[in-house]
């Protein structure tokens, strides 16, 4: 694009304050949805250059694969040698090309495991895909969780620490940069290894690697004890806006989050007559009856 259309280009946003831009790629061209002002007339267009009807006509044409999947071993590009020991056309494979078939799967097989790196996320990957499954993760998750194992190995952080404990400290630091952060507790249960234990394994990697981890907030643990609990939105909506209260008064700090959080929900479950929420309040992973008990005194308290 030369000096000249740049020039006319910001002369034509002058007229437009706010433009929302809409880009046509039929046109090439990007204009306003407000006011229909053109903004650009010369735009490039970088998908595919063919055309296709229905999802079996795109899936022939495509020319990629499918996206890569860091929880996966070989992140998904690998071919497998099946063992139904048939050719392309379903046809039984003669009798003197059964051995060669044989020793092909037996040696990709070995050149999977030719190291000692992907020996070790054979096991932790597979593992990481059980624990992410019993605790509901999202997928997007379960990719960062096994992208970070997979730094953390390389690096050879992994080296003298269970893969059980590894993993769960690289779900314990992913939750809490997603807000949504998973307990010491629920960790143990899931894995097996003890909270001490996931503890040193989080202090190695926070050691070795570059990571930002934000501090935990009554309002990230709402929605896991909601789904927990079967509350209802309005209730949900209800105890953030306590949780907010709560923490401009200055009520939440050098409390534990959970228990803060707890607290409100009791209380607005009690503000919008939630029939799922139990009238009396029970002990939750990480803060016991007695703690929310006290917590939601303070709150009713400050409140009033």
């Amino acid at each position: 694009m030369d000096t000249a259309t740049k020039t006319v280009n910001k002369e034509l946003r002058k007229e437009c304050d706010h433009p929302k831009k809409i880009k046509d790629y039929s046109r090439g061209e990007v204009y306003c949805a407000k006011c229909g002002l053109v903004l650009e007339d010369t735009i490039f267009d970088f998908g595919p250059e063919w055309r296709a009807f229905d999802t079996e006509d795109s899936r022939k044409r495509a020319r990629t694969g499918s996206l890569l999947k860091d929880w996966k071993l070989s992140k998904g590009l690998t071919t497998e040698i099946d063992r139904y020991d048939r050719d392309i056309k379903g046809r039984v494979v003669p009798v003197e090309r059964k051995a060669s078939l044989y020793r092909m799967r037996k040696w990709q097989k070995r050149s999977r495991m030719a190291t000692s790196l992907q020996r070790n996320l054979s096991v932790a990957l597979p593992e990481i895909d059980r624990m992410c499954s019993y605790l509901n993760l999202q997928k997007n998750m379960k990719e960062e969780i096994a992208r970070l194992y997979r730094k953390c190995a390389k690096k050879g952080v992994v080296k003298g620490r269970s893969i059980e404990g590894m993993v769960a400290a690289v779900i314990y630091i992913i939750s809490r940069q997603h807000h949504s952060p998973i307990i010491l507790e629920e960790l143990e249960e899931v894995s097996g290894v003890s909270k001490k234990k996931i503890g040193k394994c989080y202090k190695k990697i926070r050691q070795n690697i570059e990571i930002e981890i934000p501090i935990n907030k009554p309002a990230d643990y709402v929605s896991r004890l909601a789904s927990k609990l079967d509350v209802s939105g309005k209730t949900i909506a209800k105890s953030h806006e306590i949780i907010k209260k709560v923490e401009d008064k200055g009520l939440a700090t050098g409390r534990v989050p959970i228990s803060v959080a707890a607290a409100a929900l009791y209380i607005a479950g009690e503000e919008t007559r939630d029939p799922n929420l139990p009238k009396k309040i029970k002990s939750i992973p990480g803060a016991s009856k007695n703690i929310i008990r006290k917590r939601k005194e303070e709150i009713e308290e400050t409140l009033k």
